[in-house]
């Protein structure tokens, strides 16, 4: 929270568990911040904190139309829903805030209580204890430091420090950006002479998934490098591995891996969705797909979680209950939270096991939220 002495007042006096007085400041107040996102955000934990369910929901509720995504207001508003015994929204709630901070010990706790109590029942029963739900409460920001002159000076070198930092940034940024872009534009990824001149391999007798002619051979290779460059890496993908399949030959093939091997992993906020591929594509020709990352929508079931790894089968398209495109097996390194309840989206690199043209996903990143479903 920035540094606003009305509002730190009344969170340090809430954090002394002195609501009276915190309460006060903010009434007092209530004018002067209207359309504050901090103010009904601080307003909400403080109301939580005191056992004022319905005002924290209100309050709570006027800050998510300001911020629909922030993981504090988030977490203050799954209460209301466990509160009202809602678990499938009090889950999308916490997955939400997984998301963003996949190490929130919050909200991974909630989900291990809601797992736990799976009825109703007992679930009421933990809601129902002492300072059970207490314990899922975002916690109330407050200000350590009070003296105004220790502020002041803190405040000096956080601004050097600040500057310092963010000319050392800007500076590296620019530099990072300028390798990058310089990396995907040398010379050590253009054809020799020599390459162009013999692009394929005549006479070995191999047997090859395509055949290529010269030109095509070039022109393909030419489209993945250009695609390359555009950072376009999936769509660039999907074309050398028609090289790497074919006639190619081993020069082509060796400058196509050095491209993949100078690809990045995409996220869901940077990949190109314009490129995606769809199920019915990969399962018609799996190894012209072979590691090429893909979005796709559906449902998971038959999860299996353990310390090691997640997998489960997901059915493509069922997201919306009424088209089904196929099954497809997923697997994540380590636990990762899923809802068989909920349709999700999962961003994942196709695995094709040889010598067969049975393909599977190796789970990059998942996003799981009840807006899906809209």
């Amino acid at each position: 929270m920035k540094n606003d002495p009305l509002l730190e007042r009344a969170a340090n006096f809430a954090k002394k568990r002195d609501f009276e007085n915190a309460f006060k400041i903010l009434q007092d107040e209530e004018d002067r911040y209207y359309g504050s996102f901090k103010y009904y955000q601080l307003s909400g934990i403080i109301s939580l904190h005191s056992g004022n369910y319905v005002e924290a929901h209100e309050y709570l509720q006027l800050a998510r139309r300001i911020k629909p995504k922030d993981k504090i207001t988030t977490l203050g508003f799954a209460i209301h829903y466990l509160k009202k015994m809602n678990t499938v929204q009090a889950v999308d709630c916490y997955l939400d805030v997984l998301e963003k901070d996949p190490k929130n010990k919050i909200a991974k706790y909630a989900l291990n209580i809601i797992r736990k109590h799976s009825s109703p029942e007992t679930l009421s029963d933990w809601i129902a204890m002492p300072d059970n739900l207490s314990k899922l409460f975002p916690p109330i920001p407050v200000t350590i430091i009070n003296k105004k002159l220790l502020i002041n000076i803190t405040l000096g070198i956080s601004l050097l420090t600040v500057l310092a930092f963010g000319i050392y940034y800007i500076s590296k940024e620019i530099k990072n950006r300028s390798t990058i872009q310089s990396s995907r534009q040398t010379t050590e990824f253009v054809l020799s002479q020599y390459e162009r001149d013999n692009p394929i391999e005549t006479g070995t007798g191999n047997l090859y998934r395509y055949i290529l002619t010269y030109d095509q051979a070039i022109n393909i290779y030419e489209r993945a490098l250009s695609l390359f460059t555009s950072y376009r890496d999936e769509a660039a993908k999907i074309n050398l591995n028609h090289i790497l399949e074919s006639n190619a030959s081993s020069g082509l093939k060796n400058r196509a891996r050095l491209l993949i091997d100078n690809m990045e992993t995409p996220g869901f906020h940077n990949f190109r969705r314009d490129d995606n591929v769809s199920f019915t594509q990969v399962s018609d020709e799996p190894f012209l797909y072979k590691d090429v990352h893909v979005i796709w929508h559906g449902m998971a079931f038959n999860v299996d979680i353990t310390n090691e790894k997640t997998s489960f089968d997901f059915v493509i398209g069922y997201d919306t209950r009424r088209i089904y495109e196929g099954i497809v097996s997923v697997e994540f390194d380590g636990p990762v939270a899923i809802n068989m309840e909920r349709p999700l989206e999962v961003l994942g690199r196709i695995k094709v096991s040889p010598p067969s043209l049975n393909f599977w996903l190796e789970g990059i990143s998942v996003h799981q939220s009840g807006r899906l479903e809209n």
